[in-house]
């Protein structure tokens, strides 16, 4: 049993898996081992092994540059700053950008003790000056952690003459009006075109 407790304790820190859920989850891939639980645990350990990070922008890939840095037909004039992998992935999903990224690996944080030296900052500072880049997205996140990692980056990157830009933000597509904050609905205000 001690060996379900630890599957258990292990899917719990998940995202979005709490404890109970863990259990849930732990039964259903025991319940089914040779359809499910074996499977998994193959495509955990060959994924493990595989994945490299890319030592140019920091997205996950099996190869290093990463298909995305690789791929030249791509915009390399244009770069989009992201906290995360995961927020490239969601751009990437959009298929509409065509530059290429670079992933901070987080975002400054006071309160979690994230400072500039704790992300891939100079990384993208080097690319901004070495590289032909003409523009540099920041897409952070709306959060005010996410804000303030955007302010840092715009001040580092004013020697680099690049423009620096950010992304919209304001009413969601489908969004009704009496539904959103009044942050939401400033900031759509101030960026209206």
């Amino acid at each position: 049993m001690r060996e379900v407790e630890h599957l258990i304790q292990l899917l719990s820190r998940l995202p979005g898996l709490g404890p109970r859920s863990a259990r849930r989850a732990a039964l259903h891939l025991i319940k089914k081992p040779e359809t499910l639980m074996e499977p998994l645990a193959k495509a955990l350990n060959t994924t493990a092994a595989a994945i490299r990070t890319c030592s140019n922008c920091g997205n996950v890939d099996t190869v290093d540059p990463c298909a995305i840095c690789a791929d030249t037909e791509r915009d390399g004039s244009i770069l989009c700053v992201v906290e995360e992998v995961a927020d490239l992935w969601a751009l990437e999903r959009t298929d509409v950008f065509s530059g290429r990224y670079h992933v901070l690996g987080g975002r400054l944080s006071a309160l979690d003790g994230i400072g500039p030296e704790d992300l891939n900052i100079p990384g993208l500072i080097s690319r901004a000056e070495t590289q032909a880049i003409t523009e540099v997205i920041l897409a952070t996140n709306l959060t005010v952690d996410g804000q303030t990692t955007a302010h840092y980056l715009t001040d580092r990157l004013t020697a680099a003459n690049v423009t620096v830009t950010q992304l919209a933000h304001g009413v969601p597509v489908g969004g009704e009006l009496d539904y959103l904050d009044d942050g939401t609905l400033t900031a759509a205000l101030r960026a209206r075109r």
